[in-house]
């Protein structure tokens, strides 16, 4: 395991928080072979404090990329497979009766962790997904009257098919817009699908991972982005974005209040890896998509158009005008 410091990075120190920051990354990229943008923007929104859905075809790493970050960051660990009949009990836990004591006990389920991989979350009932909402959005949950506080920091990874619709219940809006980010793997190309061969097939590369730094380390991290700045001419910057979503024509409902706080705040861990104390307008653009493109509802007509989330916000961002003046004077 990697020696870490134990003294909270500052932003001002960038050298050191970029350090940290890589050692996360490359620790990955042994296990995911040429995907470090994606490595990069899976790790932005950890520093965000934010939740992470990885959606793509089977077969392509979506676990595997879960996995390695959760094994990266060390801490407890919990692993819930989505199925059909699966029950929300056999996420949050339930109260059994314990006939020594004669009364119930509660017996935690595997959401009690710091890292969560919700491995196909859209293949659970409805009654089943909504048990995570509470978890992600509050950080805790209720069973019998009782609410259990999880530990510190949570995070929920969760991986999703959108090809193979058969037994799947889609994710509803409210549950969407409590991922910080959604994310897809892609195909490999050919050089890395040719190293990925050359492997052991008998070796297990994820359980080979190390932890380089503590769960308390990832949290520092996290922490230390709070203190990037942002201009005044950003913010307005941000909030235009959002207000361009509301009124687009092909738009139903656009980015709200809380898109736009998350838009900002994954922007400044995105400087944040980058070595940077203040927000550029490419720190916006870079999460753009990721943050915002699974928030928006588009119209029925712009849907049967083919119009898409991504195609609408780079509507967006080529027809506002780039800020100037962003960076603020300490």
């Amino acid at each position: 395991m990697t020696t870490i410091p134990t003294e909270p990075p500052t932003i001002a120190g960038h050298d050191e928080f970029a350090a940290r920051c890589n050692a996360i990354a490359e620790n990955v990229e042994r296990v995911i072979v040429g995907k470090r943008s994606l490595i990069d923007l899976a790790l932005v929104c950890l520093l965000a404090r934010g939740h992470l859905l990885i959606e793509d075809v089977p077969g392509v790493g979506k676990t595997t990329l879960a996995k390695a970050l959760a094994r990266s960051i060390g801490g407890t660990f919990g692993r819930i497979q989505f199925t059909p009949d699966l029950l929300p009990g056999d996420v949050v836990g339930v109260a059994v009766w314990n006939r020594n004591t004669a009364a119930f006990e509660f017996r935690p389920g595997p959401i009690f962790a710091n890292v969560v991989i919700a491995d196909e979350v859209n293949r659970a009932a409805p009654k089943t997904q909504s048990a995570l909402l509470e978890a992600m959005a509050e950080r805790q949950v209720t069973v019998d009257g009782t609410t259990y506080a999880l530990p510190s920091p949570f995070v929920v990874l969760a991986t999703e098919n959108p090809v193979e619709h058969e037994g799947t219940y889609p994710l509803p809006e409210s549950q969407l817009d409590r991922f910080c980010m959604r994310l897809s793997v892609g195909y490999p190309d050919l050089g890395d699908e040719v190293e990925l061969l050359a492997r052991d097939p008998d070796a297990d590369v994820v359980a080979a991972l190390g932890a380089v730094m503590s769960t308390e380390d990832m949290a520092r991290l996290s922490s230390a982005v709070d203190g990037v700045r942002v201009a005044d001419s950003l913010r307005r910057h941000i909030v235009e974005i959002a207000r361009a979503t509301r009124d687009h024509p092909a738009v139903a409902i656009g980015m709200s209040p809380r898109a736009t706080l998350t838009l900002q705040h994954v922007a400044r861990a995105r400087a944040a890896l980058r070595g940077r104390d203040y927000l550029t307008p490419d720190d916006v653009r870079d999460v753009l998509v990721p943050v915002v493109a699974h928030r928006l509802i588009l119209t029925p007509d712009a849907r049967i158009r083919g119009i898409t989330a991504h195609r609408v916000l780079a509507e967006i961002v080529e027809r506002l005008p780039v800020p100037t003046g962003v960076r603020p004077i300490a």
